[in-house]
């Protein structure tokens, strides 16, 4: 990829992953383009085959062979563009708190979107903010007839998928209560910390903006909750929108110690339902079941099983064996301590 050439991206602006790399990208002073729109007619028209599944954002990179390619999944995206552009990392050198990281970043976009996907759609009064803005956003100027048509259909849609993240109403009070306890989470770690590691972002505040430019901005009911419980949470988002301009140094990141330290009762949180949901899914994906159920904070929770966050799993375990004797002694001690022992299935 050349350095100077700016990378094409077709997104959406109520989109969590969209605004996450747009961030990022942001943030790395990458050059970059962005189409808001459809990814499958912008590909039918430059010929380019669309990626399954399709998703927001879609990339469109050069393949191996130089071939223009689409592409979707976030994290992989973000440790191409590591290595393909100087400067200004997301992911940390030291050995453990890549590991934190990247589990957090993973927490953000596979927990994290249960709340956004829940809130939105789950109430009415969510579900027709978001039936209404979101034709606008992509499709621009419509008359009104149009514009309700395009609502029924993107809010039946979107309604009917509430199953790939778990929301009905039996779940609903389990997601609403941690999206709260994450809230007053954040609010206590930032009156230390300007981002998740310390003084510079990591991919993970990255991925945790995207949900929560969503939560904090867009749907109505996550919205007053987060005014209401973290307005330092509010802040952070705001200023998430564009790092361009902050001068880092590698030391600003936090030591190892510090990061166990302070990110303690963020994992503890993980342990609740992150991490029970990652392992029941998995188990029903190895077995070949379509369907999972465990105990979240001492309720049922029941729902489709969903491949890729058994692959997720997978990844996370992946990462874990990269790491030397000395770095998996302090995760193992880490885990333990905060109930997460069990992610690691190696």
């Amino acid at each position: 990829m050349k350095p100077n050439s700016p990378i094409e991206l077709i997104g959406g602006v109520g989109s969590p992953y969209t605004r996450k790399m747009v961030s990022y990208l942001r943030y790395r002073r990458i050059p970059y383009h962005i189409i808001w729109g459809d990814p499958a007619s912008i590909l039918d028209a430059k010929k380019i085959e669309k990626p399954k599944p399709s998703l927001l954002p879609t990339f469109i990179l050069p393949d191996e062979n130089n071939d223009l390619k689409a592409v979707t999944d976030s994290t992989p995206i973000i440790r191409r563009l590591e290595k393909e552009f100087q400067d200004r990392y997301t992911i940390p050198n030291d050995p453990v708190l890549s590991f934190i990281n990247y589990v957090l970043e993973d927490f953000a976009d596979e927990w994290g979107t249960k709340f956004m996907f829940h809130y939105r759609w789950h109430d009415k009064v969510d579900a027709d903010n978001a039936g209404t803005i979101l034709p606008l956003q992509t499709l621009g100027a419509l008359p009104d007839d149009m514009l309700m048509n395009f609502k029924t259909m993107i809010s039946q849609r979107q309604i009917d998928r509430l199953w790939v993240v778990g929301s009905n109403n039996s779940t609903a009070p389990i997601i609403d209560a941690s999206y709260r306890r994450i809230l007053e989470i954040l609010e206590k770690h930032f009156t230390k910390n300007s981002f998740l590691l310390g003084k510079r972002p990591s991919s993970a505040d990255f991925a945790l903006f995207g949900q929560f430019s969503q939560l904090v901005n867009f749907d109505p009911t996550p919205r007053s909750i987060a005014h209401q419980t973290s307005l330092r949470t509010v802040a952070w988002v705001g200023l998430m929108e564009d790092q361009s301009g902050l001068m880092i140094k590698e030391d600003d990141w936090m030591s190892a110690d510090d990061a166990i330290e302070q990110l303690t009762d963020f994992f503890k949180e993980l342990s609740r339902g992150y991490i029970p949901a990652l392992i029941a899914n998995h188990e029903a994906i190895e077995k070949g079941d379509k369907e999972w159920e465990t105990t979240i904070d001492n309720c049922l929770w029941r729902q489709k099983s969903f491949p890729y966050q058994s692959k997720c799993l997978k990844w996370i375990n992946d990462e874990y064996v990269l790491l030397d004797e000395a770095a998996k002694s302090k995760i193992d001690n880490f885990l333990e301590a905060t109930g997460c022992e069990k992610m690691i299935l190696v």
